[in-house]
């Protein structure tokens, strides 16, 4: 993705940096004052934030840093 559309940082490595914990918080908002489905954050979302893989901030998330 990062190289095929020309990005400094792929889609995953951004969600580590924002941190899997915000951006399951903003899927969640999302979802609820639009009420629509593509907004609802996927299983294994929930899964890592769960078990504390939140990315860069705990050295661990999509990637181990």
């Amino acid at each position: 993705m990062k190289l095929g559309c020309n990005q400094p940082i792929g889609p995953l490595a951004l969600a580590d940096m924002i941190g899997l914990d915000v951006c399951l918080a903003v899927m969640d908002v999302y979802l609820t004052e639009f009420g629509d489905s593509k907004y609802r954050p996927c299983p294994l979302l929930k899964e890592m934030v769960a078990a504390g893989r939140l990315g860069r901030k705990t050295g661990r998330g999509v990637y181990t840093y």
